[in-house]
Formats: C-alpha cells, sequence, structure tokens
C-alpha cells in the first residue's frame, strides 16, 4: 500500500530511506528497494544528503516509480530558486508522486562541492506556502495553472533538543502543522522519552511523529555517535552491549531490529529505517515487520 494510503488509513507505516547513487548506475539502488517490497510502504529519498552531489530526489525516485514502488520526495531550498522548486513539485505531481518532504538542505559546507553556493531563494515556511497555492490552482505569481497537485507533506524533527532550543522545536512543529505538514520524521533514536511531548503535540492534531531507526555499523559508529554527535542520544548500555558482542555486525543489526519493534510498541505512527550504504542488510532488518502488522 502506498505510504499516502496507508497514513490516512491511520495504519503503522514502514519507510525505507535509500540514497540515489553518485552516478548513473541506479541497478543497486533498485534491486535493495526491490528486495523489501513487501514490507515497505515508501522510500524517502534524500535530495543531496550532506550537501554530497548525487542523483537527484526526483530522478531516483522515477527509477522507484518506474519498478512499483512507492516515494517520498525530498524537496530543500537549498539548490534551486522558486521557478525551479515549483517546477520539480508539478513535475513531481505529474508522474504520480504524492508525498514530499520539506527540507531546508544541509548546509554546503557539509559536502564534497564547497565551492558552492547555496540558493535559499525561498525558506522552509514559504515553500510549504508555495505548495498550498499549487495545491489550489496558482503558482506564486498568481497564474491559474493547468492541473493541480496534491501531497502528504512532512518535514525533520529533532526532539532530542535541550532547554531553549527543544521549546523553539516544538514551537516550529506547531507551525509546520498550521502550513499542513502531516508527518514528522526525527533525528536517529535510540530512547523514546524525550519524544512525549513532541507525540501529544502530534496526537492532538492529528499528525504523525515516525521516529529513524539506524543502522549502527561497527562499534567505532557507535561511539563516535555517542560522544560527538548532540542532535541524538546513544545510551551508554547499547555501546557497551556492542564492545562486549563476539559479532559486533550482528549485534549492530539485532540493535536496530529491536528499535523496529520497540517503534510499534510505543505507538509511534511509522518506523523509517536508516542503512547508510547498507541496504542490502534490509531484508534481515525488516524480517520483523511481519509480525508488526496491522
Amino acid at each position: 500500500m502506498q505510504f499516502k494510503k496507508q497514513f490516512e488509513t491511520g495504519k503503522f507505516a514502514c519507510l525505507v530511506q535509500i540514497e540515489p547513487p553518485k552516478g548513473t548506475d541506479v541497478s543497486s539502488m533498485v534491486a535493495n528497494a526491490l528486495s523489501v517490497k513487501g514490507e515497505v510502504n515508501a522510500f524517502i529519498v534524500p535530495e543531496m544528503g550532506n550537501a554530497v552531489m548525487r542523483m537527484s530526489s526526483l530522478g531516483a525516485a522515477i527509477v522507484l516509480h518506474k519498478q512499483g514502488l512507492d516515494a517520498v520526495v525530498q524537496v530543500n531550498c537549498r539548490d534551486r530558486n522558486r521557478l525551479a522548486l515549483q517546477g520539480d513539485i508539478l513535475a513531481a505531481g505529474a508522474l504520480g508522486i504524492n508525498s514530499l518532504m520539506i527540507e531546508t538542505g544541509d548546509d554546503p559546507s557539509f559536502g564534497d562541492h564547497h565551492e558552492t553556493k547555496a540558493v535559499y531563494d525561498i525558506v522552509l515556511d514559504e515553500l510549504l506556502k508555495v505548495l498550498d497555492k499549487l495545491e489550489h490552482g496558482k503558482d506564486m505569481a498568481g497564474v491559474e495553472l493547468s492541473g493541480t497537485p496534491q501531497f502528504l507533506k512532512g518535514t525533520t524533527l529533532n526532539t532530542c533538543l535541550r532547554g531553549a532550543d527543544r521549546e523553539k522545536e516544538l514551537d516550529r512543529m506547531k507551525k509546520m502543522i498550521d502550513l499542513d505538514v502531516k508527518f514528522f520524521v526525527t533525528q536517529p533514536l535510540f530512547e523514546f522519552e524525550m519524544t512525549q511531548s513532541f507525540v501529544k503535540i502530534a496526537e492532538k492534531n492529528d499528525v504523525k511523529v515516525i521516529p529513524t531507526v539506524l543502522l549502527l555499523k561497527s562499534l567505532g559508529m557507535a561511539r563516535y555517535m555517542a560522544r560527538n554527535m548532540d542532535s541524538l542520544i546513544l545510551p551508554e548500555p547499547i555501546v557497551e552491549r556492542i564492545q562486549k558482542a563476539g559479532d559486533k555486525v550482528r549485534e549492530c543489526s539485532k540493535v536496530a531490529k529491536e528499535m523496529i519493534k520497540e517503534v510499534k510498541a510505543n505507538n509511534f505512527g511509522g518506523v523509517n529505517v536508516s542503512c547508510m550504504g547498507w541496504e542490502h542488510k534490509l531484508p534481515e532488518l525488516l524480517g520483523v515487520m511481519e509480525g508488526l502488522k496491522g
């Protein structure tokens, strides 16, 4: 079932983040996606995540769409002006893509083309207002459209912020809801205590919080994230558990599978699984979904 339909029926949705290729060879992306076709409602396709040049989100989504796979296209403010953004959004709608992730976009300084000049012609709030205009039959200039798109709209959410930053994120969430955002994909989560205030807002407004479950690849990755990434909380017991395991890669997979089960047990609207290049692991990880349906 497509993600939009799954969302509208109120059923738990399984999303997978899948990176477009850095090149024209889409065979690996397609093979990995097809390997879990029956378990996944849609594939979130990043738009050059971390500002690393890859095939565009829309291009990769079209490739997946031709394989009978639903895709969530990421649209960000970093790379395109208002003309190009509107053009891509209309193209997505005409091609049958009906779910979007609306983002600001990572700063080019993080990526592999440091000379890149970010566009930011319009900001995130304006982009959401543009979508509303397009869905009501007019472009930003007020000109009538011949045919209008209709999208389920989402954005990201950081539930691990503290203090004043946390209050700003809660306020931002409310503002996004007012702009017709229906689902919020979190940063990678390894515990859920700090999500509760966000979930309360979601339940009150009939929108969904969808946690990201990240597949850790190694003890070193786990240690680095626990010590250096303020945007997430990776509890020390998980790091210690991986450290003590004889087969650390297998233990990382076990942690991810347990997290997927916990997401469903905590009554979230769905789960987003991210493997960061290890998409060949998806069948193993999503095997747990069979017992979580319904």
